[in-house]
């Protein structure tokens, strides 16, 4: 999924922030080896950091519907997971970094979310919003200056940019089995007269008295009838002890 919020972030920047100017879009590391190859005004989104928002994790099973409200899959709830970006300009002059970071900045704190228009695939797929917030000072194991230390370069003026994206869980289950009875319909057409049909109703369970013994029970064989004929006789019941 994080591939698709960096297009995400593409589109909303350069369609709505930076359309009409020749401002290009990075999102490589802004060490000072890019800073050398850069020949152009640029808006850079570095993503430095990702982790999961334990706050946003659910338990149990999500349920999926077909088209007749009956459930055909169950699959684990999605998991969130903050991207935090850290948002750059690199132009020649100072003054004109600051114009390009509020441009940005303007345009990024009217978005809470970002925009379903822009989500893309799998992400899109999901249905879910994707929150994001702008400007809002890091936790204290991330500080700013420790990561321009990292990346071996000067501080300078950033803004923090962090998207809470779900990703889906990729374990699904199939849905419970079905428990209701197979139901048959048969008619009667001897005689050449109209169909007498009748509905019945076949038992997910068998009942006993429809031929199934208890376990450690023997049963006698054959119908009632020849069980009486056999004993009119004197014989031995087929199945009884002797």
């Amino acid at each position: 999924m994080i591939h698709e919020v960096d297009e995400a972030l593409h589109a909303l920047l350069t369609d709505e922030m930076l359309a009409g100017t020749e401002v290009q879009l990075a999102f490589d590391a802004p060490t000072r080896e890019w800073e050398a190859r850069r020949n152009a005004p640029t808006v850079n989104l570095f993503l430095y950091d990702v982790r999961e928002e334990l706050t946003h994790r659910r338990e149990g099973r999500v349920e999926e519907y077909d088209s007749a409200g009956a459930v055909v899959a169950e699959h684990r709830p999605p998991r969130y997971f903050a991207l935090s970006y850290l948002v750059t300009a690199w132009t020649a002059q100072p003054q004109d970094e600051h114009r390009l970071l509020s441009v940005l900045l303007a345009g990024l704190v009217v978005h809470d979310v970002l925009p379903p228009s822009r989500l893309v695939g799998g992400l899109a797929a999901l249905g879910l919003t994707v929150p994001m917030s702008v400007a809002v000072p890091p936790s204290r194991d991330r500080g700013l200056a420790d990561i321009w230390s990292a990346l071996g370069g000067s501080l300078k003026p950033s803004l923090d940019l962090v998207v809470t994206t779900p990703i889906a869980a990729s374990a699904t289950f199939a849905a419970q089995p079905v428990t209701d009875g197979l139901r048959l319909r048969a008619g009667d057409r001897t005689g050449g007269g109209p169909a007498v049909e009748a509905e019945a109703r076949r038992l997910r369970h068998p009942d006993p008295a429809d031929g199934v013994a208890p376990v450690g029970i023997r049963r006698a064989r054959g119908t009632a009838g020849e069980r009486q004929r056999r004993q009119g006789t004197g014989g031995p019941i087929r199945g009884d002890r002797r």
